[in-house]
């Protein structure tokens, strides 16, 4: 769907059109952000959230928008933000360039990073080179969650050529993985269609078979977590009936081989922006999914298809274990959370 330019483009000029409010922010890097309600980073447009809680630090996998003007996506490095309060955060160094991977020529899209045996591995989509033409997803290691990060394997994790039955070029994007109570990590992914597999223990390579798990209204950017004894996976959604923006909706399964149960939708689509994507962690005692919204202006650039900010708001379970629905805020987490119940 990120490749369906006019179907994105039409969706942001509609959406632009209705005057949707823009935060305002000088440019300019801050050696340490202080939170002020959505979205989180001000300097700069980042997109594609991907929490990791490492002890007693949050750590922010984001995307790096830099489209100006009408382009539509021009991310070329993945950033990293820390913060041990949730109200002060400390930009980072960019942890990798789409260039490290040696066989991708671009697309430097949403990731995901995970730690596992003293390691951080960092699982993104990018575009590969001619040799596997498509969308790939490579992953690399660092000692630090902060990086830097390098290509693990020398090559693609998964390519186009792996997922036969789809039906367009950049289905193998949106890399989710998890660990589970067994010590086996999964991971899933996809565009249209969600993927999942599991990973061998040394990260780098899929062990068994690939199989789907696609739920209604599927478009990309699954994320999956446990709480208890249910799985949940929650995802980009779109009716093309009925919406002209992603939602998010989510499915629930007791286990990671299914059934999924359809759950419904969590959130509405993002402001200004065509694309939606979540990243959900659980941080001293409080849950919190982060997600983008397209409502910053940097300078003279307005938030667009392609120059998104990510946000963040608290997530609520219901006793059955189903999820109170998201309303976005520009408040965020900066107030108290709403009552349980």
């Amino acid at each position: 769907m990120k490749r369906s330019l006019s179907l994105a483009f039409a969706c942001w000029a509609a959406l632009a059109a209705c005057g949707a409010p823009s935060v305002g922010w000088s440019a300019g890097p801050e050696p340490v952000i202080v939170y002020r309600g959505n979205p989180i980073i001000r300097d700069r447009f980042t997109a594609d959230p991907a929490p990791l809680v490492v002890g007693d630090t949050l750590y922010l996998y984001t995307g790096h928008d830099q489209a100006a003007r009408d382009q539509m996506f021009d991310m070329r490095e993945w950033l990293v933000f820390s913060t041990k309060d949730m109200k002060t955060w400390t930009p980072h160094a960019p942890i990798m360039n789409v260039k490290d991977f040696k066989w991708a020529t671009r697309d430097a899209w949403a990731s995901q990073a995970i730690e596992k045996n003293g390691k951080f591995y960092f699982y993104a989509a990018v575009s590969h080179d001619d040799s596997h033409p498509g969308m790939a997803i490579g992953v690399a290691v660092s000692d630090s969650p902060t990086g830097p990060f390098t290509d693990a394997r020398g090559s693609a994790l998964i390519t186009n050529q792996m997922t036969p039955e789809g039906t367009h070029s950049w289905e193998d994007i949106d890399p989710t993985v998890f660990t589970d109570d067994d010590g086996v990590t999964w991971i899933a992914w996809g565009n249209r269609d969600c993927y999942i597999a599991k990973l061998k223990a040394n990260m780098t390579e899929i062990d068994g078979p690939i199989r789907k798990i696609t739920p209604p209204h599927y478009e990309e950017g699954p994320w999956l977590h446990k709480r208890g004894d249910l799985y949940y996976l929650i995802y980009a959604s779109f009716d093309r009936k009925t919406q002209s923006a992603e939602h998010t909706s989510y499915a629930t399964a007791t286990s990671l081989d299914g059934p999924w149960t359809y759950r419904g939708e969590l959130t509405a689509s993002a402001k200004n922006s065509f694309t939606i994507h979540a990243g959900v962690a659980e941080f001293k005692g409080q849950t919190y999914i982060f997600l983008h919204n397209a409502t910053l202006t940097i300078g003279d650039q307005g938030g667009a298809v392609g120059r998104r900010a990510v946000t963040v708001e608290y997530l609520q379970y219901n006793p059955d274990g189903t999820l109170k629905p998201v309303v976005q805020t520009e408040a965020g987490v900066s107030v108290p959370p709403p009552p349980a119940n």
